[in-house]
């Protein structure tokens, strides 16, 4: 258990929970590493790891980026995340979400989650029966429901935001945008698209997906092994991570990356070939944010609010235009400009703390 500590203090994490019920087979691991900004925010994620030493590693990695995450987009959360050691299709149980949800409630809201691979909108809705800090569960509770269109709506409002950079306006008219992978979200990216008047050409490996986007939309289809490489102003990865690497990027034909997928760098340098390149790179991990905002929003007085959660997201525009102002500030990439900008509203919170605690202390 050593290293386990050991990673903890090199990572800066605040507390590592742990939850076990032996009835119900619930083996659970909360990482909270950062409450800073707010609550951390987080999603319950269910996986047979191999390992349980494997499970606290991806806590504490996934906690940690969702830290960064909510920093760098604005939010006023701090970052967690909970993982189930389970197969989600045969150890999943209405008594084993009951007995989590439980646990979750006794952190007081130190803990906000939702869903994450290996669960679902319905999984929330059992939990929030036992927890009142689930936030994304359906829209029959008075929740937000699925919050694809909402991560939509971000990774729009942060494509805006490179387009006024690169171009001096931020309207899709006459612009082509190329979308690799169409499945909850993409789908949602591309019908945001065509009605803002962009030309959209999009590419999946599920060729029933594609039928049903393009049935419904204006759009143009490619082959999968296409669709990075095509001559547009904008490529919008929403599938799998690490497509951007130094195999990929010689080979892009577009001005602006922008996309919904995670992890799209697959290194941390990637990000300054892209700049070499001069194509301009929105981090993922802040344009994906719209799922976060939303559910945050359930939070708030009067529970949540579609209008005012929208507006919420929308704001990752400026979010997107701080990051772009930064890299050119310092000289970075913007990936490197998003982590500046994480850790600057983290230590300026710290700062407006400890001046609240000293004048606390003065006034008693």
């Amino acid at each position: 258990m050593t290293s386990i500590f050991q990673a903890m203090e090199q990572g800066d994490y605040e507390h590592l929970f742990f939850c076990q019920e032996q009835s119900t087979g619930l083996k659970a691991i909360i990482a909270i590493h950062d409450t800073t900004l707010g609550p951390a925010a987080g999603g319950i994620r269910m996986k047979p790891y191999a390992t349980e030493e494997e499970a606290i590693r991806d806590a504490l990695r996934l906690a940690q980026a969702m830290t960064y995450k909510c920093a760098a987009a604005g939010a006023n959360l701090g970052g967690g995340k909970c993982v189930v050691i389970g197969d989600p299709q045969r150890d999943k149980s209405e008594a084993l979400l009951r007995v989590l949800g439980r646990f979750i409630r006794r952190l007081n809201g130190l803990f906000i989650t939702g869903m994450d691979v290996g669960t679902t909108l319905e999984d929330m809705d059992i939990l929030r029966q036992e927890c009142p800090y689930v936030t994304i569960y359906s829209e029959a509770l008075g929740g937000p429901g699925d919050t694809a269109a909402a991560t939509a709506l971000g990774v729009v409002s942060g494509m805006r935001a490179c387009l006024k950079a690169v171009y001096g306006d931020e309207r899709f008219q006459g612009r082509h945008v190329a979308v690799q992978g169409v499945g909850a979200v993409g789908s949602h990216v591309v019908e945001l698209l065509v009605q803002a008047g962009a030309l959209v050409t999009i590419a999946d490996v599920d060729e029933e997906r594609v039928r049903s986007v393009a049935t419904h939309e204006q759009v143009t289809v490619v082959a999968p092994g296409e669709i990075a490489t095509l001559p547009v102003d904008i490529y919008c990865p929403c599938a799998l991570g690490g497509v951007l690497n130094q195999t990929s990027i010689p080979t892009l034909r577009c001005a602006i990356v922008c996309g919904s997928a995670n992890n799209q760098l697959q290194e941390e340098q990637d990000g300054e070939l892209l700049e070499q390149r001069g194509i301009l790179y929105a981090p993922d991990y802040i344009v994906n944010a719209g799922g976060v905002i939303v559910g945050a929003d359930s939070l708030l007085p009067g529970g949540y609010k579609q209008q005012r959660a929208e507006a919420a997201v929308r704001r990752l525009y400026q979010a997107v235009e701080q990051v772009i102002s930064l890299a050119k500030e310092q000289h970075v990439s913007t990936n490197r400009a998003a982590a500046l900008l994480a850790r600057k509203r983290i230590e300026m919170m710290k700062q407006v703390r400890s001046v609240a605690n000293g004048a606390d202390a003065f006034t008693r």
